[in-house]
């Protein structure tokens, strides 16, 4: 028996209510097509800037291209003016560039921040207003949903998930996704599930996502269970796990089976990873150098020497990636446990860096906002 009903984004039914969080660097159109082939979901893009959208910035369209049997198109874009924002969805909607459009008001990287941007725009509540308005109303006569992924806050004494929840509603967006840590938490102690539970309450009439701490079949299924959300995004837990999308799924049709691959079925992993890293950047050198970056999360927990992973993560080639994957001893099983768990840097909680006087008010002046367009990021990803 199936835990959810199907996950429905606009007009587009997703029968696996679970998405892939765009991640800068990450959630490229090969690794997103390596989760795809695993198990169903929704699979975010990483982050375009407006600004580059709109300047037809080479990077930034790589970034939304996708495989032609990748429905929907799921771009994200980030941006601190209404105008370029709206400009740029417009662009990926009447060029039937994607079929969705997330917002990110979820980035607690100080470039971002700093500039008013990512997870703490929402305090602003006229800025943000404007922004998913704009958004919106430019998607809507392409019939393209938008979404938006979104913080708790700045930090616990300036919270908005709540009222954010509520003005993207009215504003007419397809659903609502909290990653339930502030900017100030960054990724470090443990998300606040009761947060979503709350925005679940208050938010009632489009679908609302749970992110934040799930790394196994298992967490996704408690997180449901104890927040009443629609569906889960999961970003970290899938690095060098593309196979959790298969957990997921069963996990989501009712079914125990987990995959528990040994190393022979990782390093194969591995190297189909590879080709499609050469395939998306068209240059094998580029590819394999960008996916030197997995190598640690997809051996975390296994048998392998710290030559062999020096290696691996200095490989430059297809034919140098198979020889060393082809070293590994291939009879070695699923670790269990020392595989699970957290990956990447959870780090510790930062302070925000904002805008001057940001704080002060909840509204923008016009001088500020002049001062926004101006500090419109122009380079993707993240």
């Amino acid at each position: 028996m199936s835990l959810l009903p199907p996950l429905q984004i606009g007009q587009y039914t997703i029968d696996t209510p679970v998405e892939l969080a765009p991640m800068a660097g990450v959630t490229n159109r090969a690794f997103r097509s390596l989760c795809r082939e695993h198990g169903g979901g929704m699979f975010v893009a990483e982050m375009v800037t407006s600004r580059a959208l709109v300047e037809r910035n080479t990077e930034s369209l790589r970034i939304v291209s996708f495989d032609e049997d990748e429905s929907p198109r799921s771009a994200q874009v980030y941006g601190v003016d209404p105008a370029t924002v709206g400009a740029a969805v417009k662009i990926l909607a009447s060029e039937d560039l994607a079929d969705h459009v997330d917002l990110n008001f979820g980035c607690p990287v100080p470039k971002v921040t700093r500039k008013g941007g990512g997870a703490v725009l929402p305090w602003k509540r006229d800025l943000f207003t404007s922004i998913v308005k704009a958004a919106v109303d430019a998607a809507r006569p392409y019939d393209v949903p938008v979404t938006i992924k979104m913080r708790k806050g700045i930090d616990d004494d300036h919270l908005t998930y709540l009222e954010a929840g509520l003005i993207a509603q009215d504003a007419g967006v397809a659903a609502v996704a909290l990653h339930a840590r502030t900017a100030a938490d960054y990724y470090s102690g443990t998300a606040d599930w009761s947060s979503i539970a709350r925005l679940k309450e208050t938010v009632k009439h489009v679908p609302v996502l749970g992110n934040g701490d799930i790394w196994s079949a298992e967490d996704a299924v408690r997180m449901v269970t104890e927040t009443g959300c629609d569906g889960v995004v999961v970003g970290r837990g899938c690095q060098g796990r593309p196979w959790l999308f298969a957990d997921l799924q069963a996990a989501f049709e009712g079914r125990a089976d987990r995959v528990t691959p040994g190393l022979a079925y990782v390093a194969e992993t591995i190297y189909r990873h590879g080709e499609l890293m050469v395939e998306y950047f068209e240059d094998e050198s580029k590819g394999c150098r960008d996916l030197r970056k997995h190598m640690a999360w997809y051996l975390k927990g296994y048998a392998v020497g710290g030559d062999a992973r020096r290696a691996l993560a200095m490989v430059s080639s297809l034919d140098e990636l198979r020889t060393l994957l082809d070293g590994l001893d291939h009879d070695a099983p699923y670790p269990g446990h020392d595989a699970e768990g957290p990956r990447g840097r959870a780090g510790s909680p930062k302070k925000p860096h904002l805008p001057y006087g940001w704080l002060d008010s909840r509204e923008l002046d016009a001088e500020f906002a002049e001062s926004l367009r101006e500090a419109e990021l122009s380079v993707s990803g993240g």
